[in-house]
């Protein structure tokens, strides 16, 4: 998927500016292409997706203000529900994602919901099958590094939102738009760990939850005595025990930033994540951030999470 075009995925398990919503739906009195307002028709983003959207069907669209301007919203009438929530969600996850990343983006997006797996597999350019796990991916036309990237989105799948409900939608916004604003000092070949981890991290604090139940799957585990000994590897996020890697990546941010401060998490990400690093280069640019190295990273990290989970205080 990531030969043709950068994506940056989240699994279905994941969990400012004024808001003025305009429906972009024709009515009376409301010159424009049947469904799109003139407005909706006019916004410099729809072509980037009319195309391969129009398809599939008569598209609808909402406009959302935030903070870099008019973001948009677009679908089909089957899913004008999701459409219309997260487009009332967008501003205040546009401004969550700056909160942590700071205003080095557009602070706009460009939204799209599927509607059938078929069609999420256009938006999202993918070339082989597509889990049915997949809630949402955010893409981005290829692009030189020191460039600014060029039709970035975020694609939702047909069932994202009646599987995930409101709040579950709304941490996947926030994840997603992450990558978004990360993406021009993103490599696809750093550690996963940093690049998922640094996303939910920014996702899940804007709406701040018990460690058990931001991390059930790693809370169970560690009370179980089945913990990890170890940061996760890029292969954990694609085996059996994703759901686990994306928790334990979530975790190791939090724990950065409880223990370092969280100017530390943007600032380690945008070192680690230009690209790949050998463990020689990865612990030298934790020591620089951070002021220990992997092994002490790791240890503290373990020792946090025992502790959130409440293992520490029960042993």
């Amino acid at each position: 998927m990531r030969r043709l075009a950068l994506v940056a995925a989240a699994l279905l398990v994941l969990l400012g500016a004024g808001v003025a919503l305009f429906t972009l739906r024709s009515g009376p009195g409301e010159p424009g292409e049947p469904g799109l307002s003139a407005a909706a028709a006019a916004h410099p983003r729809l072509p980037e997706v009319r195309r391969t959207m129009e398809a599939y069907g008569p598209l609808i669209a909402e406009v959302a203000r935030t903070a870099g301007g008019e973001s948009l919203v677009v679908g089909h009438e089957e899913r004008a529900a999701d459409v219309a929530a997260l487009a009332a969600e967008l501003p205040a996850a546009v401004d969550a994602v700056t909160a942590v990343w700071g205003e080095e983006w557009a602070r706009t997006a460009l939204l799209v919901v599927a509607d059938s797996p078929a069609e999420f597999a256009g938006l999202i350019r993918a070339t082989g099958p597509v889990s049915p796990e997949l809630a949402a991916a955010a893409i981005a036309d290829p692009f030189r590094p020191g460039t600014t990237p060029a039709g970035q989105r975020v694609v939702f799948s047909p069932d994202a939102g009646r599987r995930l409900g409101p709040d579950g939608l709304a941490t996947l916004l926030r994840h997603e738009l992450t990558h978004v604003a990360a993406r021009a000092v993103t490599s696809d070949a750093a550690p996963q760990w940093v690049l998922e981890g640094f996303a939910d991290y920014t996702a899940h604090r804007a709406r701040p939850a018990a460690f058990a139940a931001t991390a059930p799957t790693l809370t169970a585990a560690l009370r179980a005595g089945a913990g990890p000994a170890d940061l996760p590897t890029d292969a954990d996020f694609r085996g059996r025990d994703a759901v686990q890697a994306y928790e334990r990546a979530w975790s190791a941010q939090a724990y950065i930033a409880d223990a370092f401060g969280e100017q530390a998490v943007p600032r380690l990400y945008r070192r680690l994540a230009a690209g790949p690093l050998d463990p020689a280069a990865e612990d030298a640019a934790l020591r620089a951030e951070l002021g220990v190295g992997r092994a002490e990273l790791v240890a503290g990290w373990l020792g946090w999470i025992a502790g959130q989970s409440g293992v520490a205080a029960a042993g």
